[in-house]
């Protein structure tokens, strides 16, 4: 796959003019693997009245065969022999079935290049000790969800020194552990070494409002940072204004707006999407995004909401090119955000409700009606 290896070379991750002949170019390599080598990718496309062929522009990726996440739970699609996998991934199976994912080695060193170019560009890395607050669940063999591989993976941008899960796994399964979360903060705010947060922002934020509550507050050292990632889940009804959860954090830990890192992505979509300055997520050149009309799901121009479609080449083992999410968002236009970087930026609206639910089940219940899986 030399056009794959090359994007996730390029040496810009927000340079999307110069590498879009080079992102087209692995799109349509990734797609005709995929038609070959999986069956029931290739009916569903056949369905669909797709073939492969070359892509002249990214207004062409709008025809490519979108799978919603939702197939990817109900279905093991595979591209590749199971002796070749390197790693599954599964997602959290939030109100249903989870999705597992398998990844190919060259997908996986693709994706170790994203990580270290964005890490580097987004000022991630760093030499000095750390100690880590993870706002999720402590590892476990017979645990393959993504959310904990990523989690520990961002545990490696500067030497971990301590770890702290606020998820423990007790008597079959896994219980917040808040206070010991707390307890935790405050040793570490005694260290001479920084300490980051990684994880859910809903514990995020339940530790730090409970901190307050208590009276609580520390002085976290200088270079001390907050990142999170997973969305609130079935926290939705608790969550939080970002201004608001920044503020909380300024007062407790001493850490201000400017140390605050998010992250995006999904299991069946394995592109590390991190916020800028703005706290904006821009597109990198591994993907591209587009929206789709909730009810036509044609795509929409920049500033419309609608369904959010996630494409990359990044993967072969499963048919992950082009997927469909359940989620809601807005495109905004290249250069509008302000902080400096150029590409389309994505504003996330939040998980569809029941009603969109069946939109996202709607659509996947056409695909199995028109192939047999």
């Amino acid at each position: 796959m030399e056009y794959r290896r090359k994007l996730f070379s390029f040496p810009t991750p927000y340079d999307l003019d110069g590498s879009r002949a080079l992102f087209l170019q692995a799109i349509e390599e990734n797609v005709r693997f995929h038609y070959h080598s999986c069956p029931e990718y290739q009916k569903i496309a056949q369905a669909q009245g797709f073939s492969p062929r070359p892509l002249q522009n990214e207004e062409d990726l709008a025809q490519l065969p979108f799978l919603p996440t939702i197939l990817f739970k109900r279905h093991d699609l595979r591209s590749m022999e199971g002796k070749k996998f390197l790693l599954t991934a599964t997602s959290s199976g939030t109100g249903g079935r989870p999705s597992s994912i398998q990844f190919d080695m060259d997908g996986l060193f693709c994706g170790l290049r994203m990580v270290l170019r964005l890490g580097r560009y987004h000022h991630l890395f760093s030499p000095v000790p750390t100690n880590y607050i993870v706002m999720g669940y402590k590892p476990r063999r017979d645990n393959h969800a993504a959310a904990v591989k990523t989690a520990f993976g961002a545990t490696l941008f500067a030497p971990a020194i301590r770890r702290r899960y606020a998820l423990l796994y007790r008597d079959g399964k896994y219980v917040p552990d808040l206070d010991g979360v707390i307890q935790s903060i405050i040793s570490y705010s005694r260290s001479s070494l920084p300490t980051r947060f990684m994880g859910f922002p809903s514990y995020t934020y339940f530790v730090l409002r409970r901190m307050e509550e208590q009276g609580i507050t520390v002085k976290l050292k200088t270079g001390s940072k907050i990142m999170l990632g997973g969305g609130w889940k079935q926290f939705y009804t608790q969550q939080v204004d970002k201004k608001a959860l920044y503020a909380l954090a300024e007062r407790v830990l001493g850490v201000p707006e400017q140390a605050f890192e998010e992250f995006f992505g999904a299991v069946e979509h394995p592109i590390l999407y991190c916020s800028c300055p703005n706290h904006r997520f821009h597109v990198p050149v591994y993907s591209r995004v587009i929206i789709r009309d909730v009810h036509t799901l044609q795509p929409l121009p920049y500033g419309c909401p609608g369904l959010v479609n996630l494409i990359t080449p990044m993967v072969n083992a499963a048919p992950l090119t082009s997927v469909m999410t359940d989620d809601l968002g807005v495109l905004h236009e290249p250069d509008s955000c302000g902080c400096g970087i150029s590409s389309p930026w994505l504003e996330l609206l939040g998980r569809v409700g029941l009603t969109g639910l069946k939109t996202c089940a709607a659509v996947a219940a056409e695909l199995l009606s028109e192939v047999k899986l």
